[in-house]
């Protein structure tokens, strides 16, 4: 799921910021600081903590697509503000004694003002959805305090809510805790709790380790909110997977097809077909129109916009791309940063690679390679070719084997071709070149001088027929006789 950026900016970016990192890193490790004491202040422990964590944020949002929507093959704004504010305004609190939830909270509130609504969010938790968090905090809005909970088969050893006869909530128990009838109780805690930060800060002060476990519990402060008479909501999660924690590899491998399933479920009520719901990963925002086809293992990326009657063959991945009405990709094709117009062919077994715009009725065949190439409408390339860094006019035809040679060692060139271009088979054209309107290359040939409008390009040794030969393979028998 990393970024491949094709800008060259970007790239050396993250090299030398990755690089500075690991500098800092040695240095901070190193006896140097201590050695230059009288030249260069020393850090302490929160100011290397706070450097690493910076670089961590910034390398994470860059290298990595910040929002569902964020291409791969770029970094944009809104990416570039989230990677910058996080590295230089966020505050990193380090819970350095491992002592429980309470006291992990408890760590975080001395900044934070009293009035401010606290959200406690739990990093194992993947599917909580947005309108549920807002849900949470809109409770806890008055001066209450707001904790979402969950109806599950099987709860397992999870935390059980109590409450009294009237509804309303009394408390949180800990598996460890509950008695055999407390464990029989299906509504868990779900860990998400929030709460105006004052009154999580007179609550936690009185929270004490008598428990199993001789922690200090952060659903203690439920217990105790009750007895002070503030109001605690328990707000169920409208899908008890929201809720659900990841322990271990298989149980995140469980959400991630749960998450998968509902990505599915959203493209069926948008109009697509899909062969199989469950062999399906959407890695991204995908946008279909009507009556598209989505064959089994598919993966979308990035931002993905299909136009109406798009078919996607199986085996196939598609990354930050628009596809217009009708397009056709067929079997196990890559398509990357790229623009294809209504109609066209891919694949099978192609790569359309960033930069790639091809206009109506295009087709791309099967082991070709699209890079930062553009094709007019009607053009083809059906077998066995790479076009990089080319320009194509309308209805050209590119025979198999043809390669554009745009790369001599230290820079890229281009290759121009007009329109109704036929290009034979197994041609190589040497960039930077020229080829004019229906200009026809002869198959076999080496082009690198400009062919102009309408003529026939031959680059390759005239054919010689030697009379009499003999293999040598027969030469070596008829010696041994």
């Amino acid at each position: 799921g990393a970024r491949a950026p094709v800008d060259p900016f970007s790239r050396k970016l993250l090299f030398y910021v990755a690089v500075a990192w690991s500098v800092f890193q040695i240095w901070i490790a190193s006896p140097l600081p201590y050695m230059l004491a009288d030249y260069i202040p020393l850090m302490n422990d929160t100011h290397t903590r706070s450097i690493h964590l910076a670089f961590a944020i910034f390398l994470a949002y860059l290298s990595f697509p910040a929002l569902k929507g964020s291409p791969r093959h770029r970094i944009p704004v809104q990416d570039w503000v989230i990677a910058i504010i996080g590295a230089a305004a966020l505050r990193w609190v380090v819970q350095t004694e491992q002592l429980g939830t309470g006291h992990a909270v408890q760590q975080a509130l001395p900044d934070i003002d009293d009035s401010a609504v606290v959200l406690v969010l739990c990093g194992d938790v993947p599917m909580v959805t947005a309108q549920t968090l807002r849900r949470c905090v809109t409770g806890a809005g008055n001066g209450a305090m707001a904790v979402i909970t969950a109806e599950l088969s099987d709860p397992a050893q999870l935390g059980r809510i109590l409450r009294g006869t009237d509804g309303a909530v009394r408390g949180i128990v800990e598996y460890k805790d509950a008695s055999a009838a407390e464990k029989a109780i299906s509504e868990i805690n779900s860990g998400i709790i929030a709460a105006p930060a004052g009154i999580l800060r007179d609550l936690l002060a009185e929270v004490r380790p008598d428990n199993a476990q001789g922690e200090y519990y952060l659903t203690d402060i439920v217990a105790l909110a009750v007895s002070r008479g503030i109001e605690v909501l328990g707000l169920k999660a409208e899908r008890p997977e929201e809720v659900l924690g990841v322990n271990d590899r298989n149980q995140l491998a469980v959400l991630e097809r749960r998450y998968q399933l509902e990505r599915a479920g959203e493209l069926m009520a948008a109009g697509a077909t899909l062969a199989d719901p469950s062999r399906l990963d959407v890695r991204g925002a995908v946008t279909v129109g009507a009556d598209c086809f989505i064959d089994v293992n598919v993966v979308f990326e990035g931002t993905v916009v299909m136009g109406r009657e798009v078919s996607i063959g199986p085996g196939s991945v598609i990354r930050d791309s628009q596809l217009g009405d009708g397009v056709r990709v067929e079997a196990h094709t890559l398509v990357d940063g790229a623009r294809v117009e209504a109609g066209c062919s891919l694949g099978p077994f192609a790569r359309i690679r960033p930069g790639t715009q091809l206009g109506e009725g295009v087709k791309i065949g099967n082991f070709v390679e699209t890079k930062k190439a553009v094709l007019g409408a009607g053009s083809k390339a059906s077998h066995l070719t790479y076009l990089g860094d080319a320009i194509l006019g309308a209805n050209c035809n590119v025979g198999a084997g043809t390669v554009t040679c745009n790369y001599d060692g230290v820079d890229k060139h281009r290759t121009t071709i007009g329109d109704g271009v036929f290009v034979g088979t197994n041609s190589t054209l040497v960039a930077p070149v020229t080829l004019g309107d229906d200009a026809f290359v002869a198959a076999g040939s080496t082009i690198t001088g400009d062919v102009e409008k309408g003529e026939l390009a031959v680059g390759r040794g005239r054919q010689r027929n030697v009379q009499g030969w003999v293999r040598p393979g027969r030469r070596d028998r008829a010696d041994e006789d």
